[in-house]
């Protein structure tokens, strides 16, 4: 959607109080920690940019919350299974030995959004070391969140999202259907399927590495498990609007207890 688009259907530019009202009416409140997917041009135009909504989510949850993002870099992942684009055969081993090592200081996302490209640079803002499958926090549980983020564990135990579950975080959803919680499950749940090799590089002692890793199986039922979730538990998904965009929110305990269940027994 071009700027111009997003200007002509915005009643009036969106601002950081504004916003932050916005995400403290939906429970995003001081102290809490969330994992947040979004969208920023579904918030409508903003007054300054994505500065604006990541001044907002930091100053709904203050100080003494935490505010997690997926900063995912695929750009760095096994070339061989690439569809967006598919690359030659002939090319997946210059890409595997020479492209550059993931540095959280420095790897853009990619496919994640101008709001984590922005969050992931801020000040006090951690970013954890996976090459591929990394998140960023900013808070008072940032270090805690994205430290040891084990290769072998992109999504899984030694991740991230456990960290977050483990705090019960909410999940905030603006503008889009994401839902990173749910490979949490995915690790959890015992439903078959075949497991995934990856790869990507990093730097170990200065030097460029590949590093391979195996994911569970993952499948294209998210949102059929989101339905099951709210048709059984409705209550617990709290929804609403930032600026322009419709919002959801909900604990991440129940959802990926739940998900993880209903992969045993539907997958």
């Amino acid at each position: 959607m071009s700027e111009r688009e997003v200007v002509e259907r915005t009643e009036a530019p969106r601002s950081t109080d504004g916003l932050r009202a916005d995400l403290r009416d939906l429970g995003v409140t001081p102290g809490e920690t969330a994992l947040v997917h979004s969208s920023l041009s579904a918030i409508g135009w903003v007054a300054g940019g994505v500065p604006t909504v990541v001044d907002a989510l930091l100053g709904a949850v203050t100080e003494d919350g935490t505010i997690a993002v997926p900063t995912h870099s695929t750009q760095l992942s096994d070339p061989t299974d690439w569809e967006n684009p598919p690359v030659p055969d002939d090319w997946i081993e210059t890409i595997r030995a020479e492209g550059a090592p993931y540095r959280p200081e420095l790897t853009p996302t990619r496919g994640m959004g101008a709001i984590p490209e922005c969050l992931r640079d801020y000040p006090g803002a951690r970013r954890s070391r996976h090459p591929t499958t990394s998140f960023a926090a900013w808070g008072a549980d940032a270090e805690a969140v994205t430290a040891d983020h084990a290769y072998d564990s992109p999504m899984g135990e030694d991740s991230p999202l456990a960290r977050l579950y483990e705090r019960d975080a909410l999940i905030v959803r603006v503008g889009v259907d994401a839902n990173t919680s749910l490979h949490l499950a995915e690790y959890r749940a015992d439903y078959g399927g075949d497991p995934e090799t990856n790869g990507g590089p990093v730097l170990v002692d200065g030097e460029r590495e590949w590093v391979e890793f195996t994911e569970p199986e993952s499948r294209d039922d998210f949102r059929e498990i989101e339905a099951a979730f709210e048709a059984e538990h409705g209550s617990e998904v709290w929804r609403g609007r930032v600026g322009d965009a419709e919002a959801t929110v909900c604990r991440m305990r129940p959802l990926v207890d739940f998900a993880a269940e209903w992969m045993e027994a539907n997958r």
